[in-house]
C-alpha cells in the first residue's frame, strides 16, 4: 500500500460538521507505510475534543476496510496556540496590505447581507478607515450595482485584477465583469477557483479592512474562504422571522467550527414605520433581539424596512453617504461601524 493510496482512502472522512473532507483541508500532514504497518499523521486547530475523537474514530474505520496488512496507528496533535501554529494547521494566510478582514454572512438569501456588507464598508470608510470590498456571491453579485459602477476592471504589469473605485471604497464583484442578463454558470470548484482570485489576484492595495459580502448559506465558497483566509470576525444577518433565524444558527455554527468570532448580529427588516410614527413588525417583532441573547453574541443594530435605503441602494449611493444625524438607517450603520472598529483595530 502506498501514500497516495491511503491518501485517497482518508478522502472519505469528512471534518465533523462539514461536508469536505481531511485531506481537502491539508490535515493530512504525513503518511508512513511499511511492513510494519501504517502510521497516519494529521494535526488539527480546534478547541473541542470531540473533533479529534470523531476523526480517530473515522480514520480507523476507514483504513481497515481498505488495508488487510499491518496494524494502523493514527496520530492526531491538536495545535491551539494562536498565530504560526494556527495558520500551518489551517492553511490560513493573510491577503497582502490588508490588515483586518470582515467577512459578512447570512444562512439564507434575502435578508440584506449585500445592503449591510455595502452600508457598513462605506460607513467604515467615513471614518477615514482605507476599504475594500470584495463581492464573493458570484452567482447573485450585487456590489456592482449597488455602486453605480459598470467600469471593467483592468490589469497590471503582474497579471492582478485592479479593482474599482466608488464613493472612496475600492470594490471587485463578478458583476463588473459580465453583462447585465449573463448568468454565472460555474460548478463548485471553479465558483471557489474564481472567489480565490477575486480574494488573492487582487490588487487591493494598503487597506485598513476588507469587508466579504459572502453568498447566504455555508457551502463551498463559504468554507473555502474561511478555511483558507485569515478571517478576523464575522457579522451575520437576519430578518426577525424564525426561518431566518434557524438558518443564522447554522452560519454562527459554521464560523464557531472554524474559530472565526462572531463581531455580532443585525437584525434587518426589524419593522416598518409609517409617516405619523406608527411601526409595524411585518417580519415578527425582537427575532434578532433574542437570538444575539440565546447565541450570546452583540446584536449590533436593528434595521427598519426604509424605501430611501432600497432607492440609493438601486441609484448606487449608499444611504450610508448620508450624514447619521439626517438618516435613522445611516445612523445605525455608523453605530454598525463603530462597534466594530472597536472590536477589531486596523493597527
Amino acid at each position: 500500500m502506498s501514500p497516495e493510496f491511503i491518501r485517497e482512502a482518508l478522502r472519505h472522512v469528512r471534518y465533523p460538521g462539514f461536508s469536505r473532507d481531511i485531506v481537502s483541508f491539508g490535515l493530512v500532514k504525513d503518511i508512513q507505510c511499511s511492513e510494519a504497518g501504517t502510521l497516519v499523521r494529521i494535526e488539527i486547530q480546534t478547541k473541542d475534543p470531540k473533533v479529534p475523537e470523531q476523526i480517530f474514530k473515522d480514520c480507523h474505520t476507514v483504513l481497515e476496510e481498505v488495508l488487510d496488512t499491518g496494524p494502523v496507528k493514527i496520530e492526531i496533535e491538536i495545535k491551539d496556540a494562536p498565530g504560526q501554529a494556527a495558520e500551518a494547521v489551517t492553511g490560513k494566510s493573510s491577503i497582502p496590505g490588508v490588515k483586518r478582514v470582515i467577512a459578512v454572512a447570512s444562512g439564507k438569501g434575502g435578508v440584506g447581507k449585500s445592503t449591510v456588507a455595502a452600508n457598513l464598508a462605506v460607513a467604515l470608510a467615513k471614518s477615514g478607515a482605507r476599504v475594500g470590498l470584495c463581492d464573493c456571491d458570484l452567482y447573485g453579485p450585487s456590489v456592482a450595482q449597488m455602486f453605480g459602477s459598470r467600469e471593467k476592471p483592468m490589469a497590471n504589469a503582474k497579471d492582478e485584477i485592479i479593482p474599482i473605485e466608488a464613493h472612496g471604497i475600492v470594490i471587485m464583484s463578478m458583476g463588473l465583469l459580465l453583462e447585465d442578463r449573463s448568468p454565472v454558470i460555474v460548478r463548485g470548484p471553479m465558483a471557489t477557483r474564481y472567489t480565490q482570485q477575486f480574494l488573492r489576484q487582487v490588487e487591493w492595495g494598503e487597506l485598513d479592512y476588507l469587508i466579504l459580502d459572502l453568498p447566504p448559506g455555508t457551502g463551498d465558497i463559504q468554507l473555502t474562504i474561511v478555511q483558507t483566509v485569515a478571517v478576523d470576525g464575522a457579522i451575520i444577518v437576519t430578518t426577525p422571522q424564525e426561518m431566518a433565524l434557524i438558518d443564522a444558527r447554522k452560519a454562527v455554527s459554521m464560523f464557531a467550527k472554524v474559530n472565526v468570532p462572531i463581531l455580532g448580529l443585525v437584525e434587518n427588516m426589524a419593522w416598518f414605520e409609517c409617516d405619523h410614527g406608527q411601526r409595524y413588525y411585518l417580519f415578527g417583532e425582537g427575532g434578532g433581539v433574542r437570538e444575539a441573547a440565546t447565541l450570546k453574541v452583540p446584536l449590533l443594530a436593528q434595521i427598519p424596512i426604509d424605501p430611501q435605503t432600497r432607492e440609493r441602494g438601486d441609484a448606487g449611493t449608499p444611504v450610508a453617504l448620508i450624514p447619521p444625524a439626517e438618516h435613522p438607517v445611516s445612523a445605525a450603520f455608523q453605530q454598525i461601524a463603530l462597534a466594530i472598529r472597536e472590536r477589531v483595530k486596523a493597527g
